[in-house]
């Protein structure tokens, strides 16, 4: 006897689907081998088995750009040695 199976329902768009679909026939695979192929090697790889990336915005560069600043000229920020001194800072009518 088999192992037992049971069933997922994946919501995706109609065009997503379509050329899917249509590769994985290419290949010799239907949707549910391909997920299951998939769902092995998530198991595999204890994780997804592949690098999720993103190409970060210009908001996100900026602050990378800042955070680096300030870890390359920590001289050139304010420190605070507690959170009454950077609340009075920030209270403060003074420019830093």
């Amino acid at each position: 006897m088999g192992k037992k199976t049971s069933p997922i329902n994946v919501m995706v768009d109609d065009e997503t689907k379509k050329e899917a679909t249509e590769i994985l026939k290419e290949v010799g695979l239907s949707m549910s081998t391909a997920i299951n192929l998939f769902l092995k090697q998530v198991i595999n790889h204890n994780g997804l088995p592949f690098e999720v990336s993103r190409k970060p915005n210009e908001d996100t560069l900026r602050a990378l750009r800042a955070a680096q600043d300030i870890i390359d000229n920590p001289d050139k920020y304010p420190t605070y040695h507690s959170r009454e001194e950077l609340k009075a800072s920030l209270l403060s009518d003074d420019e830093v």
